[in-house]
């Protein structure tokens, strides 16, 4: 009897700390996306994802120049993140593309949320209209969120004028989620 309970009590603390680790591999705060805090170095990446594919732009590399653009890729194929550095001597992490929809933020977004998820979890500081696109930036947040027009009324889809947030429908998917450090 003590040999069962304490088999199912080691199982269920395997379980517990497997299911942590899931959840922090794939969680977004102000300051790290899984693994990735804000002050990790380019150099360090490799290390941070051992478990995935660190993919940098070669004919940069080759030629000595800094890399542009990093992308993370999960063993298998699947694009996990897009990372732009920084243009320091010692390049840190600039700019962060989500691309699986497995990352959420610590407000529980992620790239299969809608701009009413969004309102209801930030406050909205601004939001910028591109030609394709609106890019809304939440206060206090280094997140910021991107629709594409097509997800807007027909008489906005082409609008070059600011589009404000009564206009954009609460069911308007996410197109990109990206984490911006400075």
């Amino acid at each position: 009897m003590k040999n069962t309970t304490k088999a199912i009590a080691l199982l269920l603390g395997l379980i517990f700390v497997q299911s942590c680790e899931k959840e922090t591999t794939f969680l977004i705060t102000e300051t790290s996306v899984g693994p990735m805090s804000q002050s990790a170095k380019v150099s360090e990446l490799k290390s941070l994802f051992a478990q995935d594919s660190v993919v940098m732009d070669t004919t940069r590399a080759v030629s000595g120049t800094k890399s542009n653009k990093i992308e993370i890729y999960e063993r298998g194929g699947k694009h996990l993140l897009s990372l732009t550095p920084s243009s320091d001597s010692i390049q840190g992490i600039q700019n962060v593309r989500i691309m699986d929809p497995r990352y959420i933020s610590d407000k529980g977004i992620g790239l299969k949320s809608t701009f009413a998820d969004i309102k209801k979890k930030y406050s909205i500081k601004k939001i910028v209209t591109t030609l394709n696109s609106v890019v809304i930036f939440p206060k206090e947040s280094n997140l910021y969120f991107t629709i594409d027009k097509e997800e807007l009324p027909g008489n906005l889809r082409f609008s070059t004028s600011n589009i404000e947030e009564v206009q954009i429908p609460d069911d308007a998917k996410l197109k990109y989620l990206m984490l911006g450090w400075e």
